[in-house]
């Protein structure tokens, strides 16, 4: 048996990789051109930005378009960020490996190279790998300018994020006595630590702004992991002018109280030590500046919690989303709790009980009579006759809604939180009993409930008893930024919270019904940017700066000769043919692998607005690979340009307004499997349209002139 190449101008699989890809193209860099996707049947329209999104709307009936679905997917669900990079790389490879079969290149000297070629990629551009540690240092102490001050973000309340209807809950209820110097007891039981107090300004680090810290008669402090950040316990706290002349091992958060002062007298090593996340996530932000606001009201939240409690500094299971439909883009917020869209019906249940403290059932499953959980097996040879069958189906399913009823009553319970599905009949008669019931409630969500009231998961109602169930919680119409209750219409956003509870939730608002999917979206890919950011540990350089080192490095392979211990291991690994057509290839191919990175940077520099056309920023690219090819280390080229802001970022785009010292970076894990996800499809697809060979003519083809074009198997 043998099995070769079929005709590259039929190589099917690979042109269709490179079609679907095509479709990605505009979605590349961080100034994305979107798209709408528009549903036949309803005749609606969403706008995306996310590979993601483009692939679920698309009609993949090959089996290219699946692989290539199942590919992003996997990327989106381990990730959650790198598939628009994947994207655009499967449909660039594609085209460079039909490139490599156009001249007669066998399949399996494209496979090892290719395979060769990234992984000295990956282990070349470690260099480039910055710690968290360092970066929070270089952002914090580039950020010390006098003008920084004078930026508009700094404003205290106009810009906060937080529902002022929020902080005069925790006023109200939580709160320590009115005084300029707030005494603090932090407790678990205290909500967050007087959260409308302590809460650190939706752009903290990025101004001067009055800080609370330590007293000086409180030593202890501790060290956020990874991250390069102090934080001190919840002790006695005093209000100081700048967080600038703070001495050494004292919190630098800053605090919604008193007015800014534009004191600076340069960086420190203290202060790079202590400016926080805030920084991190505007560099990993790739110029989503609203998503950033939000993202960096939660990382102050955390925080703070995390000196209190000594929990996780960053946690992305204590967050949630909710899209508001018919609010300005403004009054996107960040709510303690958890916030949902809820029937009119329901939000009337929700005024009788506002002022109460609610028993909470919590149920892992779905609220229905046929709900049955995983695993279950029904009694085996067991045969149900019913003389009438429709009569009796009514019965049982009012004896089962009575029951149901019954057993809520009966305990007491005012709020049901259902992981999956409710019985709209149950429903409605909760709704007439004076419960409410809460439907397709994630698991996070149940975990914090039931971590500040008590409540126990269960799976069917029957197995309900007095310890299953929570108190504490508490339910609330969510109430907009100027402090009215909203009627959305069909639905009505409602919040339930607790006290202590770790929960947040971001409320994302716009007025156009096409775009709720790409806020959240857009959202969700930057939480997960600073997630895997803090868990790797390190960030690389962006804005192409890592892309670029591959293309000079791939290149510098390409014009290098196989080194004899290189052609010694190929030898031995493969047969001798096989050998021989790497080594004669071997240029060939890994010029295709630069071909990718080279699409890669031009598209991205068009992108951007950095280059009128694809020949413009070819032109560019190969100035910058000619430069760092002088230099005589291309790495430390690179490094030198990023730092001046020279490299494919340039001056202006979507960072223009956060000065002249922020960088941009990317994820380290996140963007290498995106690469290697792209180039296994291309050679998944590459080998599996390798038509095989046997019978007879197996022979004549051994005997052949063209027999090293074939593996025999």
């Amino acid at each position: 048996m043998a099995f070769g190449a079929v005709n590259a101008r039929r190589h099917v699989g690979l042109q269709q990789l490179s079609s679907l890809a095509l479709a990605g193209r505009t979605l590349l860099g961080p100034v994305k051109s979107c798209k709408f996707i528009v549903d036949e049947s309803t005749n609606q329209s969403t706008l995306i930005c996310s590979a993601v999104r483009l692939i679920e709307s698309l009609d993949l009936t090959s089996a290219a378009g699946q692989l290539l679905n199942e590919t992003i997917q996997a990327q989106n669900k381990e990730f959650k960020t790198g598939m628009n990079t994947l994207l655009f790389l499967v449909g660039a490879w594609s085209n460079a490996v039909v490139e490599c079969l156009q001249q007669n290149v066998p399949v399996s000297a494209i496979v090892s190279v290719m395979s060769e070629g990234l992984n000295s990629c990956c282990e070349r551009v470690q260099c480039l790998q910055i710690s968290i540690h360092d970066v929070n240092k270089e952002l914090c102490s580039s950020s010390v300018r006098p003008n920084a001050f004078k930026s508009k973000t700094c404003q205290i309340g106009c810009d906060s994020l937080l529902n002022p209807q929020i902080f005069l809950y925790f006023q109200k209820d939580f709160s320590a006595p009115e005084e300029v110097i707030p005494t603090i007891a932090c407790s678990h039981q205290e909500d967050d630590c007087n959260f409308n107090k302590r809460l650190v300004s939706p752009l903290a680090g990025f101004g001067s702004i009055a800080s609370l810290v330590k007293s000086a008669d409180d030593k202890s402090t501790s060290v956020i992991a990874g991250s390069g950040v102090t934080t001190s316990s919840c002790n006695k706290q005093k209000l100081t002018h700048s967080r600038y002349f703070s001495t050494p091992q004292k919190s630098h958060f800053s605090s919604q109280q008193g007015n800014f002062q534009g004191y600076s007298s340069g960086p420190s090593a203290d202060l790079c030590e202590c400016c926080g996340l805030g920084h991190l996530a505007m560099a990993l932000s790739h110029g989503n500046q609203a998503g950033t606001k939000l993202l960096q009201s939660i990382v102050a939240y955390q925080q703070q919690r995390a000196e209190c409690s000594g929990s996780s500094q960053f946690n992305t299971a204590e967050i949630v989303t909710c899209c508001l439909l018919g609010l300005p883009e403004s009054y996107s917020c960040v709510s303690p709790g958890f916030v949902t869209l809820v029937s009119p019906e329901q939000a009337t249940v929700i005024k009788h009980v506002e002022d109460k403290l609610l028993r909470v059932l919590m149920v892992d499953g779905d609220l229905t009579e046929q709900y049955r959980h995983l695993g279950f097996n029904r009694p085996p040879n067991v045969r149900t006759i019913l003389e009438h069958p429709s009569l009796w189906e009514g019965r049982a399913g009012d004896s089962w809604l009575s029951s149901m009823l019954d057993i809520l009553i009966s305990f007491q319970v005012n709020l049901v939180l259902v992981k999956g599905n409710v019985c709209e009949n149950l429903m409605e008669r909760c709704v007439a009993n004076g419960i409410l019931v809460i439907g397709s409630v994630t698991w996070d969500v149940l975990c914090a409930f039931g971590e500040v009231t008590g409540a126990q998961p269960v799976t069917y109602l029957t197995q309900l008893n007095a310890s299953c169930v929570g108190s504490g919680a508490q339910a609330e119409l969510w109430k907009a930024r100027d402090g009215r209750a909203m009627d959305l219409g069909e639905l009505v956003p409602v919040r339930i919270k607790a006290r202590g509870i770790a929960l947040l939730t971001a409320v994302l608002t716009t007025t156009v019904a096409s775009k709720v999917q790409l806020i959240e979206d857009e959202f969700w890919t930057l939480v997960y940017r600073l997630h895997h950011a803090l868990n790797d540990e390190k960030v690389f350089l962006g804005g192409g700066a890592v892309e670029l080192l591959c293309l000079s490095h791939v290149q510098m392979l390409a014009e290098q000769p196989l080194q004899p211990a290189s052609q010694k291991a190929v030898k031995e690994f493969h047969n001798p043919w096989l050998a021989a057509s790497v080594t004669e290839y071997r240029s060939v191919v890994l010029q295709a692998l630069a071909s990718g990175w080279k699409q890669y940077l031009s598209v991205l520099m068009c992108n951007t607005a950095k280059a009128a056309s694809e020949l413009e920023a070819c032109t560019s690219i190969d100035r910058h690979l000619k430069k760092a090819a002088d230099s005589g280390t291309p790495s430390a080229y690179i490094l030198t340009e990023f730092g001046r802001g020279d490299l494919l970022r340039g001056g202006s785009g979507p960072f223009a307004d956060h000065g002249e010292g922020l960088k941009v970076y990317d994820n380290v894990t996140a963007k290498t499997e995106a690469w290697r996800r792209a180039l296994d499809l291309v050679l998944l697809m590459l080998q599996t349209d390798a038509e095989i060979i046997t019978g007879p003519k197996r022979n004549q083809l051994l005997n052949s002139h063209v027999s090293s074009e074939f593996m025999f198997l």
